[in-house]
């Protein structure tokens, strides 16, 4: 995205999904889970706006969100109803979305919400959308 503080070369992707993957494996064991989370490689934008039809639902937290919000989403994801719900949660960058970025999700399908009034650090909202949402579809 735009506005990523990181910039990684080649090398620096591929050692930094490697991490990513065994954190990822390690995590999953750790907690007793039988299916060990995804970590894809690191792609763009528009990649991430042709993925966004292969999944039921793409949640984009946007700190500038001013109606919707992840209650709100989750009412929604309890009346579907459905047992293996393909859910993706897009999270922007440590400089945040750019507006046209988050137009273009916004376009090929991602539902925009807020996360309340206070602005996360990229690496501590995945966890705190991820534990309310575990909570409330009844993973704990």
């Amino acid at each position: 995205m735009k506005r990523s503080v990181v910039k990684l070369d080649e090398k620096d992707k591929v050692k930094k999904i490697e991490r990513w993957r065994k954190i990822a494996q390690m995590a999953s064991e750790q907690s007793g889970r039988d299916a060990i989370t995804k970590i894809n490689n690191v792609i763009n934008i528009n990649n991430v706006c042709n993925l966004i039809e292969k999944y039921d639902i793409v949640l984009i937290a946007y700190e500038n969100e001013q109606i919707n919000n992840l209650r709100e989403e989750i009412k929604k994801l309890k009346d579907l109803k459905k047992d293996n719900l393909n859910l993706g949660v897009i999270i922007g960058p440590e400089g945040g979305i750019d507006e046209i970025e988050y137009e273009e999700l916004v376009s090929h399908g991602a539902r925009s919400i807020s996360l309340g009034k206070r602005i996360l650090r990229t690496e501590t909202a995945p966890i705190m959308i991820s534990s309310i949402l575990m909570y409330e579809l009844g993973d704990i």
